[in-house]
């Protein structure tokens, strides 16, 4: 396989996989992307593994500004589902705008608040 392939088949599975989703910051997202690159491909994988993994969980950090803003006392919806980093949202759950952020949305979802990707309704951090 010649190396401009594998490295593209490294770099896609990395975005594409829920694990890449999971990572929350740069430095878990970097040593994560380079294991699974390396498991993928080899040395090479594993220098594009963690370029895409820091890449990855560098954008997935949340300033603790935005955490801290994030209502205590919402109420909570039950769903089913559980409830994990890189999974969306039931429909049926409100996403609020995050006061003083509004680029990010919440939910209290099972007495535990997350962050959600207001596009997508991916979870991206379990505050609690």
């Amino acid at each position: 396989m010649n190396k401009r392939l594998t490295v593209s088949l490294v770099a896609a599975s990395l975005l594409a996989s829920g694990s890449a989703f999971a990572q929350s910051t740069t430095a878990a997202g970097a040593a994560n992307g380079a294991r699974a690159g390396h498991d993928i491909a080899g040395p090479v994988g594993e220098i594009v593994g963690g370029t895409v993994g820091a890449a990855v969980g560098a954008g997935l950090e949340i300033p603790n500004a935005v955490i801290g803003a994030i209502p205590r006392d919402e109420p909570s919806v039950v769903v089913r589902e559980r409830v994990v980093v890189g999974e969306p949202l039931p429909d049926t759950v409100v996403l609020h705008p995050v006061p003083r952020y509004t680029q990010y949305r919440y939910a209290v979802v099972n007495d535990r608040r997350v962050i959600v990707e207001p596009r997508t309704r991916r979870v991206i951090r379990v505050i609690d």
